[in-house]
């Protein structure tokens, strides 16, 4: 039995089913990858392109060099892929699927990259946000056809 899995942007623009199960969840370190994420490493999963179901609209594109490409939501920004051009398994942020917590990374690569006070983020004070008012316009964590107002 195959897994789908479903995720998507912020404001819910750009929705993606997965109907191939996600291989190889994995975290990336290289400073190239970090900017592009827009956080201390990039996390992703990979699928079939041909697994891959977009609604209701596909992602735009940024080509940041000759072979790779990043799809993005074109209105609220949200970082979605990773794509080599000639694989044909597209990365998927794990960030943006649903359920998040269902994809384990499994390995990390550049680590020699990796930020030295990452192993000490178990240390921090930790301070739950449950409670602040939740006064937004995120589109929920499941597939619906009814859009936040932007």
């Amino acid at each position: 039995m195959t897994r789908s899995v479903s995720g998507g942007c912020r404001c819910g623009s750009v929705r993606r089913r997965m109907s191939g199960p996600p291989t190889d969840a994995h975290f990336r370190h290289r400073r190239m990858r970090r900017r592009a994420a827009g956080n201390f490493f990039l996390q992703v999963v990979n699928a079939q392109k041909t697994d891959i179901e977009w609604t209701p609209c596909r992602p735009a594109h940024l080509h940041s060099s000759d072979a790779v490409r990043r799809g993005f939501c074109a209105d609220c920004g949200a970082r979605l892929t990773f794509e080599t051009l000639a694989a044909k398994r597209p990365h998927a942020t794990i960030g943006s699927l649903d359920d998040p917590a269902s994809v384990k990374p499994a390995t990390q690569d550049g680590v020699e990259s990796r930020l030295p006070w990452l192993g000490d983020l178990r240390r921090l004070p930790e301070i739950f946000t449950d409670t602040l008012p939740r006064a937004n316009h995120q589109h929920p964590d499941h597939d619906t056809s009814i859009r936040p107002p932007r």
